[in-house]
């Protein structure tokens, strides 16, 4: 269980390994400046509050609302952008090869209808976030597939869902390479995904419900 200092995690692939999809330059000032800025931020916001200091990222962000005041907010947004972009990262490969028999792919078709349907309708998600933020597919404690848009830096992890599949929406993410088009942004997207990733964290939350893994 890491806690306090948290470091930043690197890339699991080279920095050019996503090409032509997401480039080397979008992928480094992603990775190098804007991920390893929450990291900084949040060490930097911990550094006045000891107390919780051995506390995980998941227990940070599930306890949030119990901090002090002053430390709510700088918490929820530092701890949620680590989060969320170690997810983001770790969720993507240079070879994408879905599984159509897989345990997620069957869950898929069974909340969705089709990965044809799954696929529009987290497109369409993904196109109707205002401003900055997430989409996730997430499993509820149920066991459940469902589409969450997250705004800023909010987490599946702070409500006690599994995010199995995490987008990020932020320009940030993509701006250098499509401008404007986020619609085929998301597409390229969706041929990088690791579905083993995903597999291995649909499994998890299978097993264990409601437990987000401290880190991805």
């Amino acid at each position: 269980m890491e806690t306090y200092p948290f470091e930043v995690k690197p890339l699991p692939y080279p920095i050019h390994a996503l090409e032509p999809q997401l480039d080397a330059r979008t992928m480094t000032l992603h990775h190098d400046k804007h991920y390893a800025s929450y990291v900084d931020t949040l060490n930097h916001t911990l550094q006045k509050f000891p107390r919780y200091q051995g506390f995980s990222l998941t227990q940070l962000l599930s306890c949030c609302l119990k901090l002090p005041q002053e430390a709510q907010r700088a918490v929820r947004r530092s701890a949620g952008g680590v989060y969320n972009h170690e997810l983001y990262f770790a969720g993507m490969a240079p070879h994408s090869n879905r599984n159509a028999f897989c345990a997620l792919s069957i869950a898929i078709d069974q909340c969705f209808g089709s990965f044809e349907r799954f696929h529009k309708q987290f497109t369409e998600a993904g196109k109707a976030v205002f401003g900055s933020g997430w989409v996730s597919l997430s499993a509820a404690q149920n066991g459940r597939l469902f589409l969450e848009q997250l705004p800023n830096q909010d987490t599946s992890a702070a409500h006690r869902a599994t995010s199995i599949l995490l987008l990020d929406c932020w320009e940030h993410a993509y701006y250098l390479e499509y401008q404007n088009r986020r619609a085929e942004y998301i597409e390229a997207w969706f041929s990088i995904i690791s579905w083993e990733q995903a597999e291995r964290r649909y499994l998890a939350a299978r097993i264990y419900p409601g437990q987000e893994a401290d880190r991805p």
